[in-house]
């Protein structure tokens, strides 16, 4: 027991040090969430206040979460961390999440395929476990923060970076590969692998997600049978290609939407739909509501945008007036 209580004593210790090398980062600001990229395919994100459920596609990368609670949503899975907990992810894989405490800081590293592969050598007579998920979720193990906290503190120095930073990121895909979160990254390791394959079909139906898409041809580009291919593909990202791809335009005509760059009728058509009035009611039951209120509120956010404008104008306006 008292084993344990240093063990978590000092976890706790190197936690607080990789949270404050993190918010060192951070420049002060009354913005309600900073995202910043210290080094490339490192983030580091903080924010102040809790937000609600939002859908989008995750690339593969590491969460750590270092201050705050998040809750993660994918297939029929849902995932609560806190502080000193990881989610990986080896998939694009879509996922609804929400920040449920804050302040709530954490680091999100990409997963760099090439570098896992790397270490075949290595690494390659670990085994692949057959219930690897594309989703893991566990505590961060010490040796794991030390090496993120390390390859933070690299933002400080350029020289560092330069000749530092490879041999920190092959260590941290290192530390993911041997750790409680790296099965599915195990699996990965080997180009034909299942897992691999699926990671292909993915970047296909990304790359061409407004087409119309013949599961056929997607099994075939990627060498494995149709039947194979469902099995393996839903085991990954807990839907079918078909489904993964309505997705894939569901997200993206809600970016359009909500930017204000787009009707619904336009939305509906420039992400692949051939019919509104079916976009309409998958959107709704994908996001909760129908696909005008996304619509109507950018209108609304133009509209308070161009009205604190023509304030601000007319106020410096009237201040020029004064002078004169």
């Amino acid at each position: 027991m008292v084993v344990n209580r240093a063990s978590d004593a000092t976890f706790r210790e190197e936690l607080e040090r990789v949270s404050a090398r993190a918010l060192q980062l951070v420049p002060k600001s009354r913005q309600d969430s900073q995202l910043l990229m210290p080094r490339p395919g490192l983030y580091v994100l903080c924010q102040q206040t809790p937000s609600e459920f939002e859908a989008t596609i995750y690339d593969p990368m590491l969460c750590l979460i270092l201050q705050g609670r998040k809750e993660m949503r994918f297939g029929e899975r849902s995932c609560r961390l806190g502080a000193g907990e990881c989610a990986l992810v080896s998939h694009d894989l879509p996922i609804i999440s929400r920040v449920r405490e804050a302040p709530y800081l954490v680091v999100l590293l990409k997963i760099e395929v090439e570098v896992l592969r790397s270490l075949y050598e290595d690494v390659g007579e670990l085994a692949a476990p057959g219930d690897a998920q594309a989703l893991e979720v566990h505590r961060a193990a010490a040796p794991l923060l030390d090496a993120v906290g390390r390859y933070i503190a690299l933002a400080e120095s350029e020289m560092d970076g330069r000749v530092l930073a490879p041999l920190l990121l092959k260590e941290l895909h290192y530390r993911l590969l041997v750790s409680p979160l790296g099965p599915m990254l195990r699996c990965l390791l080997r180009h034909d692998s299942h897992a691999s394959a699926i990671a292909r079909a993915i970047a296909l139906l990304r790359r061409d997600f407004r087409a119309a898409m013949a599961v056929e041809e997607l099994a075939r580009a990627v060498g494995m049978s149709v039947s194979s291919f469902h099995e393996h593909f839903k085991r990954v990202t807990s839907s079918s290609p078909l489904q993964y791809q309505k997705g894939l335009r569901l997200l993206e005509a809600q970016r359009l939407l909500r930017a204000g760059t787009a009707t619904v009728t336009t939305a509906a058509f420039e992400v692949g739909y051939e019919s509104p009035t079916q976009f309409s009611r998958e959107y709704a039951r994908k996001f909760g509501q129908p696909p005008s209120k996304d619509a109507e509120s950018a209108r609304a956010r133009e509209v308070t945008t161009s009205n604190a404008r023509a304030t601000r104008v007319r106020g410096g306006a009237r201040e020029r007036d004064g002078r004169s």
